[in-house]
C-alpha cells in the first residue's frame, strides 16, 4: 500500500521545491491575501514542526523568527527554536526573554487526529483557544495573529474570543486546503492588548 502522500501533487510540489511540507503554500497565500508579516516583524510559529512554516516567515522577514513545538524541529538557517509544549507557562516566560517585542504569532497546529469528527475538532479548537492565550500573552498591541481550526459546532466559540482581542478578524480557506476539509484559518490583525 503507497503512502497517502503519493499522489498529492500539492505535496510533490512543496517536496521539489524545498519545503518541508504542503503547508508552506498555505501560509504563503495567506500573507498574498491578507499581508499579516510585515519586513521588520518579530515572528513566532507555535505547533512550528516540521518547520515548512517557518521556511516561509524566514523569507518574509528580516526580524527574528521563532519556532515553537513539541517535536525537535530539524534547524534552519535564521531560525531560532524551542522545544515544549505552547500551554506550559513557562515556555511563555523563556519566549519574552528571547524576544522583547513579538509582532505576530501564527499557528497550524492541529492535533494527532482520531478519526472521530467531533472530538478532533474539540481537540482542535482547544488547541487554538491555546494558541490564542499565548498570543495575547506576548504580542505587542497592534500584532497579528493566524490559527489554523476546523469548522463545527465549537468553532463560532474560538472566533467570538479572537474577536474580543483583535480589531479585525476574518475567516480564509487556502486553495491548498485539500478537498472535503473542514480546515480553516482565523486571520486577526491589530491586536488589541
Amino acid at each position: 500500500m503507497g503512502s497517502q502522500w503519493g499522489r498529492d501533487k500539492v505535496h510533490i510540489k512543496a517536496k521539489s521545491e524545498g519545503y518541508r511540507s504542503r503547508a508552506s503554500y498555505k501560509l504563503i497565500e495567506i500573507q498574498r491575501r491578507f499581508g499579516i508579516i510585515r519586513r521588520s516583524d518579530n515572528v513566532i510559529d507555535l505547533g512550528a514542526a516540521p518547520g515548512s512554516w517557518l521556511q516561509v516567515i524566514r523569507t518574509l522577514t528580516d526580524g527574528r523568527v521563532l519556532g515553537v513545538d513539541l517535536s525537535i524541529i530539524p534547524p534552519i538557517d535564521g531560525v531560532e527554536t524551542i522545544e515544549g509544549d505552547l500551554t506550559d507557562p513557562q515556555i511563555h516566560t523563556r519566549v519574552k526573554e528571547m524576544l522583547r517585542i513579538v509582532n505576530v504569532v501564527v499557528s497550524d497546529a492541529s492535533p494527532k487526529l482520531s478519526g472521530q469528527r467531533s472530538y478532533d475538532q474539540a481537540r482542535a479548537i482547544a488547541l487554538g483557544e491555546e494558541a490564542l492565550t499565548f498570543a495575547c500573552n506576548v504580542l505587542k498591541p497592534g500584532g497579528n495573529f493566524v490559527v489554523k481550526s476546523f469548522q463545527g459546532t465549537d468553532f463560532s466559540k474560538l472566533f467570538n474570543e479572537t474577536k474580543q482581542h483583535f480589531f479585525s478578524v476574518k475567516t480564509y480557506v487556502t486553495k491548498a486546503t485539500r478537498k472535503g476539509s473542514t480546515e480553516l484559518y482565523i486571520i486577526a490583525k491589530n491586536f488589541v492588548a
